[in-house]
């Protein structure tokens, strides 16, 4: 008689499938981070701060929070604050952790509740226990600013108030927002993979719900591949490869989607008081340069700097209706265009809010002594950007309707693959 086989071996598969995918994520992160960071400079902070520094903008990708803080002694007072997610860290690890977390149901068509909600459990608890914790505690540091030349420094010297500058990763809400990322990139993996397995009670969604997810992460990634393309033909033809190297690996996507934001309409405000050290374009800096004075970035201030600006509704135009006719392609064949259009404004407004709620900016580092220089002023700066959301969410949605609707149109006479015709006839 035989014995039953011992569920060690495959309890042990289960947990190492899920630390690959965690410990695959987090790699993807650090190399990302740790290479952004090096081309806009940070490799020669001082005190061996580069390695925090690289911990603390993969906290901040995942959502994490970061504070900082400053010591300038009691005869100054110093300032600063940081709220920016660098998402080509977050798209890096977002697309690495998906792809490892789905290998090893490639080959399965359907999968029990408990199962998934296992996997996921397990990749979430050693995401959060042994990598991201190690993180936020590896994510602190402290080191000293130069507040320039002349009487500044002299003063700053004489008196002991060289301003000290320290950041550290606030653990509570880092693992609380770092548990979300993680649920929300498995969540969405599975939501725009046609591959990956559902169990028996959801696959009645996957019709309706996967085509125009898929769709719109074509145009965010088809965006991203723009991007990058633009990029190094900037850095072959203009030079600054450092710095524009900086934008690829920390901030592409935070543009890209701006300017698919902007292509449908939208509006975000804010303003560049100087250079702190973030890695933004020429033309946004032109734009949003003013001493404290918030300004509108829109399509209107944009063609005021270049008129080629507009290309960016064409653009818009294209990959969403490109979208549209994508998701009725993979639509099932009696799926009426109305259809279409609803699900496709549901799914860019969606999108479209979580691009205004990764892309806001907040930064700022002052430094006042005995009254020479203010916080935010001559001594500092600041950098702020922030989405009208609504307006954004509504175009979207308008824009989802107008180009559902036409590309479901399109594809009238080209969506129909073999399988699909065969169950349409067994209807």
């Amino acid at each position: 008689m035989s014995q039953p086989r011992s569920p060690v071996p495959s309890a042990l598969r289960a947990w190492g499938e899920a630390l690959a995918t965690a410990v695959a994520g987090t790699a993807v992160m650090l190399v990302v981070a740790a290479l952004g960071l090096w081309a806009a400079g940070a490799g020669d902070l001082p005190g061996g701060a580069f390695p925090p520094v690289v911990a603390a903008v993969v906290v901040m990708a995942v959502g994490g929070s970061v504070e900082l803080s400053g010591d300038a002694g009691f005869l100054a007072r110093t300032d600063a604050a940081i709220d920016v997610i660098p998402l080509s860290v977050t798209l890096a690890g977002s697309l690495v952790t998906a792809v490892v977390f789905l290998l090893p149901l490639r080959a399965r068509a359907v999968t029990d509740v408990g199962e998934l909600l296992g996997r996921v459990a397990r990749t979430a608890v050693l995401w959060l226990l042994l990598l991201l914790l190690l993180l936020a505690l590896a994510a602190r540091h402290t080191f000293s600013i130069p507040v320039g030349n002349g009487i500044e420094q002299d003063l700053g010297e004489a008196l002991g108030a060289t301003p000290q500058v320290g950041f550290r990763a606030d653990v509570p809400p880092t693992l609380g927002f770092g548990l979300l990322w993680v649920l929300a990139v498995l969540a969405l993996a599975f939501l725009v993979s046609r591959k990956a397995p559902l169990p028996s009670r959801l696959l009645h969604f996957q019709n309706s719900v996967r085509p125009p997810a898929f769709a719109m992460l074509l145009v965010l990634l088809g965006y991203v591949v723009i991007g990058l393309i633009a990029g190094l033909v900037t850095l072959i033809t203009r030079g600054h490869p450092a710095e524009t190297v900086a934008v690829l690996l920390l901030g592409l996507p935070n543009l890209v989607w701006i300017a698919l934001g902007l292509g449908m309409g939208g509006t975000w405000e804010g303003h560049v008081d100087q250079a702190i050290g973030l890695p933004m374009p020429h033309m946004l800096d032109q734009v949003l340069r003013s001493k404290g004075v918030d300004r509108n970035l829109d399509m209107s201030s944009l063609t005021q700097y270049d008129g080629r600006a507009w290309l960016l509704v064409a653009v818009a135009a294209v990959a969403l209706l490109g979208a549209g006719f994508v998701a009725a392609v993979r639509s099932p064949v009696r799926t009426p265009a109305w259809r279409h259009a609803v699900d496709m404004a549901v799914a860019s407004a969606v999108a479209l809010l979580l691009v205004g709620l990764t892309t806001r900016i907040s930064a700022r580092y002052g430094l006042s002594l005995i009254g020479i220089g203010d916080l935010g002023g001559g001594l500092g700066g600041e950098v702020s950007l922030e989405p009208h959301l609504f307006l954004l969410v509504v175009l979207a949605a308008l824009w989802g309707l107008v180009t559902g609707f036409l590309g479901s149109l399109l594809a009238r006479h080209v969506r129909h693959r073999p399988g699909d015709v065969k169950d349409a006839t067994a209807d």
